[in-house]
């Protein structure tokens, strides 16, 4: 019985292994992820794209293909064949890039999803980047800002120190290193100035603003193919969502000439020829010419896709699409009413932060006043102590400085009680000097009297003198002519001071020589009189 219900299980197991249908492995590249999936053989290029666009939760799917390179050529995985039937690379796993094959013509309004925005963001900044889309340097900056917005959120200077964006690829290598010498540094801080002004915008906000600015740059959206014209000349042929522009070969910017949408009647190819038929009939049939018929089916599936998108554009929304712009505005209106409860909820941590910070601060600068306080008292308490010690030595400096001045005091009165001495005798000498000077004031007069009497005795002296001599010369003239016979006596000279002596029984003179003589005695008393007062003076 045992033996009978393992052969059933394993008869069935064999029936299961049997109906298993055969896989192959492919790699899914999106533009910053990769994933693999298993996929049955028989699978078409719709299969796996709707598997994919599942994975990423997209719904916006017609903007998108699966792109493979095959021989150098990168071209679009046909949706309406089976994946191993089409031209595609022999590996294992099968790589296919999941890119966005055609562009809105405005953002804002055709990018309902918030992953498709996401998706076409990343695709731009990377064309931008690799220099597929020409952007000038004051526009890249900008872009950058709104990407730095896009992965860091707002800006905080506390925590986006200068050198945050060392490691980040922001702007393409042309304007960086070749077209401006400027270092990473100077860059860095152009874009940041205007990071710190995108405060308060969401990241979702930040790509559409990104993608707003991109998508009015004239490579945007538009791909390129080598074509020649009848003359042989070498042309590009763009396709965008707007139309078909024929540009030279050197220039990209400007098309010289433009077909749109609405203006085209009909598009064909045969071999290498491409054909452009207007809708005006009576215009020129405009004939281009491709290296290979590859290019041409390309060209053509990427115009057919283009137009569909033009004219699905300019017709009332299916159903599916004012369902999804209805959950697009639900879920922006969800958003925004999200953002601005964040943004008030981060607002109130920042002030609550603020205000702990504030606290935190007055915390610390009360602790630091209690610290200095403590420090203050400490110092207080020693200065008390030094002023204490510094006092007792003040009481004794006191004591001393007292028995200092009670010894001055006495020293003070001696000195007084001297003083007083000293000015008594001072006064007596003063009184003395003025004695003094009276006296010698009296005997500078006194001399000078006396020397004048002095001149005029010597005057009458010699008056005198002068009289005496005459006087004797005239007695001798008299006596010799009255006694003739007398002894004659020697002339008198008048230096002679000798007084002529007579004899007793001479007969008496006139002339009173008593008189003479006691004239002399007065006159030489009064010169010793005169010598003698002035000695003492002196002394």
């Amino acid at each position: 019985h045992f033996g009978a219900i393992y052969f059933k299980e394993q008869t069935k197991f064999k029936g299961l292994k049997k109906k298993q249908p055969k896989t192959f492995k492919v790699k899914i590249i999106t533009v910053d992820a990769e994933m693999e999936f298993s996929c049955e053989m028989k699978w078409k290029g719709k299969d796996l794209f709707d598997l994919v666009c599942r994975a990423l939760g997209l719904r916006e799917t017609w903007f998108f293909g699966l792109q493979y390179t095959i021989k150098g050529m990168c071209t679009w995985l046909k949706m309406d064949k089976k994946v191993l039937d089409q031209e595609i690379p022999k590996e294992d796993p099968i790589s296919f890039h999941f890119l966005a094959k055609f562009y809105p013509e405005k953002v804002e309004e055709e990018l309902l999803q918030e992953i498709t925005q996401h998706l076409f963001f990343l695709q731009v900044k990377k064309q931008i980047l690799d220099e597929e889309i020409y952007c000038s340097p004051e526009a890249t900056v900008l872009l950058a800002s709104y990407a730095v917005q896009a992965k860091y959120g707002d800006y905080d200077p506390n925590f986006h120190e200068p050198g945050f964006l060392a490691h980040d690829e922001l702007l393409p290598k042309r304007v960086s290193i070749l077209q401006y010498q400027l270092t990473a540094e100077m860059w860095e801080e152009k874009i940041t100035a205007w990071y710190a002004e995108h405060r308060g915008i969401a990241r979702d906000e930040a790509e559409m603003n990104y993608l707003k600015i991109a998508q009015d740059l004239e490579m945007y959206g538009v791909n390129y193919f080598p074509i020649q014209n009848k003359n042989h000349t070498d042309l590009l042929l763009g396709v965008d969502a707007k139309g078909i522009h024929i540009y030279s070969i050197n220039n990209r910017f400007s098309p010289n000439k433009s077909f749109e949408w609405s203006a085209i009647r009909n598009i064909s190819y045969s071999e290498k020829e491409l054909t452009i038929k207007p809708l005006d009939k009576k215009a020129e049939v405009f004939k281009f010419f491709s290296s290979q018929l590859k290019v041409n089916k390309l060209i053509l599936q990427l115009c057919i896709g283009n137009h569909d998108l033009f004219m699905r554009r300019r017709k009332v929304d299916s159903i599916e699409i004012q369902q999804m712009k209805a959950q697009a505005r639900e879920e922006k209106a969800r958003k925004k009413m999200e953002n601005q409860r964040l943004a008030r909820e981060k607002q109130l941590r920042e002030e609550a932060e603020r205000a702990k910070e504030e606290l935190e601060r007055r915390l610390f600068q009360l602790e630091d006043e209690a610290r200095q306080a403590n420090e203050a008292l400490l110092r207080s308490q020693e200065a008390a102590e030094l002023l204490a010690e510094k006092a007792q030595i003040a009481e004794e400096e006191a004591k001393l400085l007292a028995q200092n001045a009670a010894e001055a005091e006495q020293e003070r009165q001696r000195l007084e009680i001297t003083a007083l001495k000293t000015k008594e005798e001072k006064r007596l000498m003063e009184q003395k000097m003025r004695e003094a000077e009276l006296i010698a004031v009296k005997l500078v007069k006194e001399s000078d009297r006396r020397a004048k009497e002095a001149e005029h005795l010597k005057q009458d002296l010699h008056e005198a003198r002068e009289a005496e001599r005459k006087a004797k010369q005239k007695l001798v003239d008299i006596t010799r002519l009255n006694y003739p016979h007398m002894v004659k006596y020697p002339q008198y000279s008048p230096t002679d001071t000798r007084d002529a002596n007579f004899d007793k029984g001479s007969m008496k003179l006139d002339l009173k020589d008593i008189d003479l003589k006691r004239l002399s005695f007065e006159i030489e008393r009064e010169r010793y009189q005169y010598a003698y007062g002035v000695n003492k003076g002196e002394c």
